[in-house]
């Protein structure tokens, strides 16, 4: 019995890490576009602190996310917070200007990231207390686990970004596409989302094409007021 009890422990632990592997990639892609903005040396503390402080959010989110999912206008309020962010992130594309990283806010970074995978967990941690089955310190050392996972994964996101300039874009358009799923998925929405699916892609899509379009606008703008001020 205590040999089988075992077996599903490592089961569940298995089953969370997995999940976290495979619902973390946004989440890594948001931690990235925050703390590319930074100085190298601040980088890694963005990384390390955020990723840790966004899974500690992830254990307190679990016991409350069935429940805050289910009041209406939270995830279409979550959903527009996500499209700020993912313009904000575009337009302040500081990769390219080395004075501007020297004036990166790390504590802005960490509360971007927090903000953003707040938003981004909600449902995420549902399928991982689901696997838990109620164990805490199942769940607790399943997400404990998946900390250097998305500290490596942010880490070799920035590396991206550093080298292909369009994964940024890329990226803030995947922040765009979650958050018009956010905003589709709410429950004062299930009415009019029910037998109609394209609409929830269309959200989606519409995120991503807002994000994307007024990011790249006021990154543009923002460009023609440094050189005038010069």
């Amino acid at each position: 019995m205590e040999m089988l009890h075992s077996v599903d422990f490592w089961i569940g632990l298995l089953k969370i890490v997995w999940i976290n592997i495979i619902l973390s990639g946004d989440n890594a892609v948001v931690i990235a576009l925050a703390a590319r903005s930074l100085p190298a040396e601040q980088q890694k503390k963005a990384v390390f602190w955020g990723s840790g402080a966004a899974v500690a959010l992830r254990i307190a989110l679990t016991v409350v996310a069935a429940q805050l999912l289910s009041l209406s206008f939270l995830q279409i309020v979550g959903g527009a917070l996500l499209l700020w962010i993912g313009v904000q992130l575009l337009s302040d594309d500081a990769a390219e200007d080395g004075e501007a990283k020297a004036h990166g806010s790390l504590m802005a970074a960490v509360r971007t990231i927090l903000i953003a995978d707040l938003v981004m967990s909600l449902d995420n941690v549902i399928a991982v207390a689901a696997a838990a089955k109620g164990n805490m310190t199942l769940l607790i050392l399943g997400l404990a686990i998946s900390i250097p996972l998305v500290i490596f994964g942010s880490t070799l996101m920035i590396r991206l970004m550093e080298r292909f300039p369009v994964i940024v874009l890329l990226g803030a358009g995947l922040i765009g596409w979650v958050g018009g799923e956010t905003i589709a998925s709410d429950v004062a929405l299930k009415g009019v989302m029910a037998g109609h699916a394209w609409l929830h892609y269309a959200a989606a899509a519409a995120g991503a094409a807002l994000v994307v379009g007024l990011g790249r606008w006021l990154k543009q703008r923002q460009g023609q007021s440094a050189i005038a001020g010069h």
